[in-house]
């Protein structure tokens, strides 16, 4: 769940959702250009802009491409849906495949001879619904936890791998100006996005809020904060708020993904490194959520480019592409060769390989429901952190909205 897409500002970003009805319809575009909307920042379009020109060019066709806002996206394509101006081509956060293809917008990948095979489970439920695959994603990401390699060494503490040593850890690094650890607890989908390796990782689920196991898992993150080893302002910070308390010294680790890895590289004087999330007891099994965009194709009035747009999402979505696309934005190539390939190359990015293995789909369980759930999660959080109510009677309270 990526959400670094500021380059673009509002007044523009508003500007091209509503130019998006006029220009970018599938039926509107000429034979010869396949219209492509994505959620790319000014940053990521570059680099998938080379991948477009190339796919484009081995199936014979032009490419356009619009940006758009994520936050704007989904009303855009339900509204071009109802109207018949979809484009050819459709990039989707994961957590919106499902969403969209019941809506009868989206076409199955398999018809044009994509079937998900090389791909991790995970990466495949994030773009099926009821039995077909609709969207595939060529490059994923995660959570992890990233750590400043001295302040564990002066610490004399190794990277925790158990809720108990990150607990301990946090308390040991925590100095008069530093927090031990920083994470986001915001009231957004961010905030449950952090909080689902917890939740899943002790057993929990979605659809059973008040199940011993949850209750358990946010009474955890909330103890961090109460026991001030983490910030009480975590309950306002985003993932971007967090990467900068990170890089500015004020926590000694952070929950984050690895598309920080450029800011991170470029932050004068940090030694940093990310091992996988501490699970409940040693030997339990991480389960984090995947993250990641898939690229779909649209349902249009011409069958002909439907068949040049499925040739050219099985192009951009091809090994060689996903790693030209995963190095340049700190990402994950789905295909799990390819990521092994990633992965020998950058210990940080082998971290998130070995998460994304076992990495779960937030539609899986609720499919187009997962908003509601989502929702719950966070608010739950934010009742909890905030010391409103206990994390059992947040739960509860949450669950029954």
């Amino acid at each position: 769940m990526r959400r670094t897409r500021t380059a673009v500002g509002a007044a523009s970003a508003a500007a091209v959702v509503l130019g998006l009805a006029a220009c970018s319809g599938g039926a509107r575009a000429d034979d010869a250009t396949l219209v492509v909307t994505d959620t790319l920042s000014d940053t990521s379009a570059p680099i998938y802009q080379e991948v477009y020109d190339a796919c484009a060019a081995e199936v014979g066709m032009q490419v356009q491409a619009n940006h758009v806002a994520g936050s704007g996206l989904i009303a855009t394509v339900l509204q071009q849906a109802s109207s018949d101006t979809l484009p050819d081509v459709l990039m989707l956060d994961n957590p919106d495949v499902q969403q969209i293809a019941s809506s009868g917008a989206l076409s199955p990948l398999t018809d044009h001879g994509i079937t998900g095979e090389g791909f991790p489970q995970g990466v495949v439920d994030a773009g099926t619904y009821d039995g077909d695959l609709y969207g595939v994603a060529p490059v994923v990401n995660t959570i992890g936890l990233f750590y400043d390699v001295d302040a564990l060494a002066e610490a004399g503490i190794e990277p925790p791998t158990t809720w108990d040593e990150l607990r301990a850890a946090a308390e040991a690094l925590t100095t008069g100006d530093r927090y031990g650890i920083a994470f986001s607890a915001a009231n957004t989908f961010e905030g449950t996005w952090q909080f689902l390796p917890y939740l899943w990782s002790n057993g929990a689920d979605e659809d059973d809020l008040t199940s011993p196991e949850a209750v358990e898992a946010l009474t955890f993150v909330e103890g961090l904060v109460a026991d001030g080893f983490a910030s009480s302002s975590v309950v306002n910070w985003s993932q971007n708020d967090v990467n900068d308390q990170f890089i500015a010294g004020n926590a000694a680790m952070m929950v984050n993904g690895p598309w920080n890895m450029p800011a991170l590289e470029a932050a004068e004087g940090l030694d940093y490194a990310a091992v996988p999330l501490p699970v409940p007891q040693a030997g339990d099994t991480l389960q984090a959520p995947l993250g990641g965009e898939a690229f779909t194709v649209p349902r249009t009035q011409n069958p002909d480019k439907m068949a040049k747009a499925g040739e050219f999402v099985a192009c951009v979505t091809r090994g060689e592409h996903q790693l030209a696309m995963a190095t340049g934005r700190g990402a994950v190539p789905s295909d799990t060769e390819v990521a092994a390939e990633a992965a020998a190359a950058n210990p940080v990015v082998a971290t998130f390989v070995d998460t994304v293995q076992t990495a779960r789909s937030r539609t899986a369980l609720l499919g187009p429901d997962w908003p509601k759930a989502a929702t719950q999660i966070y608010t739950a959080q934010q009742l909890a952190l905030t010391g409103s109510e206990p994390p059992a009677a947040a739960l509860e309270r949450a669950a029954e909205n």
